[in-house]
């Protein structure tokens, strides 16, 4: 896969990570987030925009699963303002990246 792919694949592991880390006292948690990090993985490999794609917010094919989607739409939420602390230069790759939507292929 491309560069920009990539480095998206290694921010949403990032967020990730740092929710399964600090909710590991829950049961199973370890596993739910190993397996969405798979299923996230998996779907942007195969994203049909490839490296032009715009952010899954502002995409108008949402590939994931609901349940999978309200999910990491959790996980986003959370880990998102934290990602400062942790990892401050994702955060500004992401916010330079996807402040304005991509344009959709058709």
């Amino acid at each position: 896969m491309g560069k920009e792919i990539d480095k998206e694949k290694r921010i949403v592991a990032q967020m990730i990570n740092l929710y399964a880390r600090y909710h590991r006292h829950e049961p199973g948690i370890e596993q739910e987030m190993e397996n969405l990090r798979v299923y996230c993985m998996a779907r942007l490999e195969h994203c049909r925009w490839g490296e032009g794609k715009p952010a899954c917010q502002h995409c108008q094919v949402h590939c994931y699963a609901p349940e999978k989607r309200e999910r990491i739409r959790q996980v986003m939420r959370w880990a998102g303002p934290r990602m400062l602390w942790h990892h401050p230069g994702a955060v500004l790759w992401h916010l330079f990246h996807h402040r304005e939507p991509k344009e959709i292929l058709p």
